[in-house]
């Protein structure tokens, strides 16, 4: 059986855990939030028509920040369609997703919703077909308590007290030619400082997202990123990264190791800012938002689900609805890993996306919802991650990949809260064949018991959770894991992923 072995220690650490690293993301895209978050015919539907026990799953999740209301469809949303009475509401065609958007979830009802689930609203602004004024004054109607035209018809529709937005994100994918008012990287760049500048003078202490690229095989990745940031370094607080993952060709040794790929991308991102740090001989650290990251079978939906009927506008039609494997769930909780290792300058996060679409949480119309495979790394990552995360040296075998060449067959990354005496890590075990021991030197920690040791593996590493088996796959003790001098040992099944909660 191979061996590996990890060194912990409370000096070599990586940067406080940030709570925004475990947000999520909910766009108006096919069942998202029609027959999702909400659905006013359900048994379980609160006052505004938002499903409590969907409710009780994201909260379980942990989710921190929620990205809303797009990705693709916000740069054709018009935001004012989607507050006042629910019976005035224009339907829009949604251009994105080609679908129709009835408009009867909106800014206020969204905002509830945040609340209830104890989230952090993020919201996006339509810099595709539209602008600096319509960002006013959606900010206006957010977060002026009261004594504005727009902020009093805010009251006058139910919400007496500010949302008090905090992150705003600068239109979506503005690289990408398939988004509505796409243009070049100095185009897009003038408009979010002039937005963000005006934003600013409403509120100076809004923290703002700018678009970087929409995934690292952009034609223009790099350079987009150091123009964009040349327009608007000294007026942005982050710029966003996004990527999504799956098998290619049959190729699931790479797709195991998809973290190297999430690390490569991030590490090339800080290099642009920073050079365009270097150039403007500023003081400021520019920060990153990987606000969409999932696994996605992307070839999926390009050759079937795909509307393309000009005559078909479907309402809440069923879209990238991934049924999510035990693996899926592995390479979701590597890429997690991925996220914590660059704490230092990912600060915020958000997994695309929520419920339904690529999503954690599935439902049925008027039926149950359930947890996904990739639910429980999620989960269970955002409850145990507190206090600092630390820089593991890791000693491992090596396993061939063809997208990446020889990778560590284990991957891990580690928290410590000192005050409360505790520490987790986090484990990804990439080989499709061999079971792996590894030997963690936790002994500067202080760290004398496991409390827990949960690991997610099944034989059948295809097999998922459906409507018909809800707990297929599961988390599961791991009764290996134990504590002796110090040194903390566990085994790792193939294709496995767990975690430890150590004091």
């Amino acid at each position: 059986m191979p061996n590996a072995r990890i060194t912990l220690d409370p000096h070599f650490t990586v940067a406080p855990v940030s709570r925004r690293i475990f947000g999520s993301f909910v766009e108006h895209l096919g069942r998202a939030v029609y027959d999702g978050i909400y659905e006013p015919g359900h048994r379980a539907a609160n006052a505004d028509g938002f499903r409590r026990d969907v409710i009780d799953l994201v909260r379980e999740l942990g989710v921190s920040t929620i990205r809303y209301p797009g990705g693709n469809f916000v740069s054709g949303y018009r935001w004012e369609d989607g507050v006042g009475p629910r019976e005035a509401r224009p339907r829009r065609l949604d251009l994105a997703w080609h679908s129709t958007e009835s408009n009867e979830v909106g800014l206020d009802e969204f905002a509830r919703w945040t609340k209830e689930v104890d989230g952090e609203l993020m919201y996006a602004v339509n810099l595709g077909t539209r602008g600096v004024q319509e960002a006013l004054d959606v900010l206006e109607y957010a977060n002026i308590p009261s004594g504005t035209t727009l902020s009093d018809q805010r009251i006058a529709n139910g919400s007496p007290e500010p949302h008090a937005i905090r992150m705003w994100c600068l239109g979506n994918e503005m690289d990408g030619p398939w988004q509505l008012g796409h243009g070049t990287a100095t185009e897009y760049g003038r408009l979010a400082a002039k937005t963000a500048q005006a934003m600013r003078q409403i509120d100076p202490t809004l923290e703002l997202v700018v678009c970087g690229s929409s995934g690292a095989g952009m034609p223009t990745f790099g350079v987009w990123e150091r123009t964009v940031l040349e327009e608007t370094y000294e007026h942005v607080d982050f710029i966003s990264c996004h990527a999504y993952y799956e098998p290619h060709d049959g190729d699931v040794a790479s797709f195991l190791a998809s973290a190297v790929s999430m690390d490569r991308f991030i590490d090339s991102v800080v290099a642009s800012a920073d050079h365009v740090k270097a150039v403007r001989r500023s003081d400021k650290t520019m920060y990153l938002s990987f606000d969409e990251w999932n696994v996605w079978y992307q070839s999926v939906y390009n050759d079937v689900e795909k509307i393309t009927d000009p005559s078909a506008w479907p309402q809440a039609p069923r879209l990238l609805e991934n049924a999510y494997s035990a693996m899926d769930a592995v390479v979701v909780g590597s890429l997690l890993i991925s996220l914590l290792r660059h704490a230092d300058r990912v600060t915020a996060a958000s997994l695309a996306q929520l419920v339904n679409v690529i999503a954690p949480i599935t439902t049925e119309p008027g039926g149950p919802a359930w947890r996904q495979t990739t639910f429980y790394p999620f989960a269970i990552t955002s409850r145990l991650a507190r206090g600092t995360v630390l820089d593991p040296k890791i000693d491992s075998p090596l396993i061939a990949t063809d997208a990446y060449g020889e990778v560590p067959m284990v991957d891990a990354v580690a928290t410590h809260d000192d005050a409360a005496g505790t520490a987790s890590v986090f484990l990804v075990n990439r080989s499709l064949t061999e079971t792996v021991t590894v030997s963690i030197d936790a002994g500067p920690l202080g760290i004398l018991h496991v409390r827990s040791a949960e690991t997610l593996h099944d034989e059948d590493f295809s097999a998922g959770n459906t409507l018909a088996d809800q707990d297929r796959v599961v988390p599961e003790p791991n009764k290996t894991a134990r504590v002796e001098g110090g040194t903390v040992t566990v085994t790792l099944p193939p294709v496995s992923w767990t975690a430890l909660d150590l004091h």
